[in-house]
């Protein structure tokens, strides 16, 4: 299994409908934990585009 990606920006992008913080959808962050880690693999690999998304729409967010 593999780590939640959460970083602690919990909002939704209500125009794309990922999350600010780790780029994935409700449905996505809900059934992490039960997720195969294949289908978490395939969600990982999704996150640099919905991030560029994001970025487009949001702005980059500030490392801690």
């Amino acid at each position: 299994m593999i780590a939640s990606l959460c970083i602690n920006i919990c909002t939704i992008d209500k125009a794309s409908g990922y999350c600010e913080g780790c780029g994935r959808t409700i449905a996505e962050i809900t059934k992490w934990a039960s997720a195969s880690e294949q289908r978490q693999r395939a969600i990982l690999a999704s996150l640099p585009e919905r991030v560029r998304v994001l970025e487009k729409r949001t702005g980059p967010k500030l490392e801690a």
